[in-house]
């Protein structure tokens, strides 16, 4: 049978080893036939105890539970560390060969970066959204501004039109084809003389007035090529432009009376002087700009002004530096300062201003002979003095202290040497009501009608190349025709 010779074999294999082995054959308790076979142990003289051998049994059963139980207790451990890795990062949990610390320490970096971007791009989208909104309101704003300067535009483009048009009976023509009884009307120059002298017929000047010659030898004589007369008439307002926002309630508006290039005559500029730290300086290359409300170019002066006294002469602006007493020239056309000078004793900053304040305490002006400062002293106790000044150096070449109070009136401005001041800013119906020949040393009262359309003239400066006057009442630039004395 195989397997008795595989027995047999073994057997025989064992013996090799020098050991001997019994074979015995018995029946067993059911009588089936039984070989069996024993060896000596090498090592042991005699076999332990049975109790002896069930407790060893035992003891390594137990060994083999309690690892078991280790072995579980770690395997649950572990599961809850994958788990609340789970939980900390939403990341599936570390295989059995990775580092959990190592593992975590990343995905935790990772999580610390991807919340800095979120904040950032939160902070880019609400930025965003700001822009966006200032943006929509500065559209609507800019939206509006064109839309009002379209109708002032046309507003003005219908008064001029009206003004070229504009006509004013005249008598009975001599034409065959005029019926009797009527009159035609005819086109009228606004230089034209007799134009000039129906305008004075309708304000009632005196005609004595009209002939009246200044003293002959100083800048206020009449005659000659100056066309420097004494003041006998204002006109009507015209209004060219209004103001588009609050900084424009006052301001000052000029055109150079002796242009020098690049500049012309139709060369405009103007300054919005609501607020602090004045520089801006809008300049307009032509009418049809300035009318528009586009200009050319914008200045930035390098300090600010102060007042509505501002003017321009000769290629350069003149202007008060802010809180102080100095009268600045700046040259447009190399935007350079050319020169400085204090006016000594001058008051400034709302110590002598003229009736509406705005800081108006110095107040430059330009007629036929040059350029001149109007202000006041302590020394004069609030009385108008007037200096001429030198337009290169600004050095004051003589001085007139008069009898008019500073703070009285509500602006002056001077023709051919003759200061005259303006009796009310707010009043629709005010007047010229002074007058001081700087020929003469001498003052007199006057009552030329000025009218305040808007209520709040803010300057007022003569301009003798147009004849002017230019004013800034209340957000609008307009001027105003003038007639002087003739011989």
């Amino acid at each position: 049978m195989p397997a008795v010779r595989l027995l047999l074999l073994a057997c025989l294999l064992w013996g090799v080893g020098a050991r001997s082995a019994q074979l015995r054959k018995a029946n067993d308790r059911s009588g089936r036939c039984q070989y069996t076979f024993s060896v000596a142990s090498p090592a042991e003289s005699s076999c332990p105890e049975q109790g002896q051998a069930m407790s060893a049994i035992q003891d390594l059963q137990r060994d083999s539970s309690s690892q078991r139980a280790d072995l579980e207790s770690t395997k649950a451990r572990l599961s809850s560390l994958e788990g609340l890795l789970r939980q900390l990062t939403g990341a599936p949990a570390a295989g059995p060969s990775e580092g959990p610390p190592r593992e975590l320490d990343a995905l935790m970096r990772e999580r610390e970066q991807l919340e800095s971007q979120a904040r950032e791009l939160e902070t880019a989208y609400g930025n965003l959204l700001r822009d966006k909104e200032v943006l929509e309101e500065e559209k609507r704003r800019l939206g509006a501004e064109n839309e009002d300067l379209a109708r002032r535009l046309e507003s003005s483009s219908q008064e001029i039109e009206r003004l070229l048009r504009g006509q004013c009976p005249q008598a009975r023509s001599a034409s065959p084809d005029v019926p009797p009884g009527s009159r035609e009307v005819s086109r009228w120059n606004p230089e034209n003389v007799d134009f000039q002298e129906l305008k004075s017929e309708l304000t009632a000047v005196p005609a004595s007035r009209i002939l009246k010659e200044s003293p002959p030898g100083h800048p206020g004589s009449a005659g000659g090529d100056t066309g420097c007369g004494e003041l006998v008439w204002v006109g009507e307002p015209v209004t060219l432009r209004t103001a588009e926002t609050i900084t424009g309630k006052y301001g000052v508006w000029m055109r150079d009376p002796k242009p020098v290039y690049p500049y012309t005559q139709e060369t405009t500029w103007r300054i919005d002087t609501v607020g602090t730290g004045i520089r801006q300086v809008f300049e307009y290359s032509r009418l049809s700009q300035f009318l528009e409300g586009y200009p050319s170019k914008v200045h930035v002066l390098p300090r600010p002004l102060e007042s509505t006294g501002a003017v321009v002469y000769g290629g350069s602006l003149y202007f008060q530096g802010a809180e102080s007493r100095t009268v600045v020239r700046y040259e447009l056309n190399t935007e350079t300062v050319k020169a400085e000078k204090d006016i000594p004793g001058a008051g400034y900053h709302g110590q002598f201003p003229y009736s509406w304040g705005g800081y108006t305490d110095m107040d430059l002006a330009v007629d036929e002979s040059g350029l001149w400062v109007i202000y006041s002293t302590e020394e004069a106790k609030g009385a108008i003095v007037l200096s001429r000044l030198n337009p290169e150096s600004l050095e004051r070449e003589q001085t007139w202290e008069t009898n008019i109070r500073k703070q009285s009136v509500a602006n002056a401005f001077v023709i051919c040497g003759t200061l005259y001041t303006v009796s009310s800013y707010s009043s629709p119906d005010a007047t010229v009501n002074f007058a001081y020949d700087t020929g003469t040393g001498s003052s007199k009262a006057l009552a030329i009608p000025f009218k305040n359309r808007y209520k709040y003239s803010s300057m007022i400066d003569y301009n003798p190349l147009g004849k002017k006057l230019f004013a800034w009442d209340n957000f609008n630039m307009v001027t105003y025709d003038v007639r002087l004395s003739e011989v």
